[in-house]
């Protein structure tokens, strides 16, 4: 069921879709106003234009039946993956590209202009990961589902947290709150050390993938877009993403 293209990719999209998730069973193929979910990623991501194809990971045979039913290329996956990453890793070693993108499966509400900010810094040589963030709505502020990064002057990660970050010691009003999307880019060789890092000890406290790179001196880039999204984890979440891709139209 998978497909393998012979040619080197310039960048190629990764969409890890596990079909086992806990909180929300079965989450990628859950229907929202009309659709799987992991479809209106795919069609964030190809609408983009800033990747040569979009591929879905998975170790589902079903989740690979629906795809292909869709016209969504679909790639399987070991079932041994621990997480998102891996499976990005493991497409890396059988479809050859410069720069692999990890999209979560489980954002319906992103569209195309989250990703031209992030993959648009790799035109600088000094940049081997990047992501994304978005301003964080005040509700969110101080919501630990909603991950807080904040930034060097150069765009340069300094940190991610489920804690507000900054502090606002002195309530003063700081308005510069970014949300992080769950989106990262990494040139190949960044991809392969990532990879072959143990979890740290700041991922583990904070279970954030992210972190293992910070801790282990692997520098990521920030690219800033608009527009927040809901990462659907529950029946709630479902619902909203549900109501807001209707009213879209």
């Amino acid at each position: 069921m998978s497909i393998l293209i012979e040619r080197r990719f310039g960048v190629l999209g990764v969409i890890p879709a596990r079909l086992g998730s806990t909180r929300l069973p079965r989450k990628v193929l859950r229907d929202i106003a009309g659709k799987p979910m992991v479809e209106w990623v795919w069609l964030a991501a190809k609408g983009s234009g800033q990747m040569d194809e979009v591929v879905v990971a998975t170790d589902s045979d079903e989740v690979a039946t629906a795809c292909q039913f869709r016209g969504i290329p679909v790639i399987l996956t070991s079932p041994e993956c621990a997480s998102g990453s891996d499976r990005v890793y493991e497409v890396s070693r059988k479809l050859d590209a410069g720069i692999y993108v990890n999209i979560q499966g489980d954002e319906p509400l992103m569209t195309p202009g989250h990703f031209a900010p992030m993959l648009s810094l790799f035109a600088r040589a000094e940049v081997a990961v990047a992501t994304v963030s978005v301003p964080c709505p005040a509700t969110n502020i101080a919501n630990p589902n909603a991950v807080k990064v904040v930034t060097a002057a150069d765009g340069r990660a300094l940190y991610f947290s489920r804690s507000t970050i900054p502090y606002d010691r002195d309530g003063v009003g700081f308005s510069g709150y970014r949300k992080h999307l769950g989106l990262y880019a990494y040139r190949k060789a960044a991809l392969e050390q990532f990879a072959a890092l143990k979890p740290s000890p700041l991922e583990q406290t904070e279970r954030l993938e992210q972190l293992r790179m910070l801790e282990n001196g692997m520098a990521i880039y920030v690219g800033e877009a608009e527009g927040d999204t809901i990462g659907v984890d529950t029946e709630d979440d479902l619902t909203r993403a549900d109501e807001i891709l209707r009213a879209r139209g």
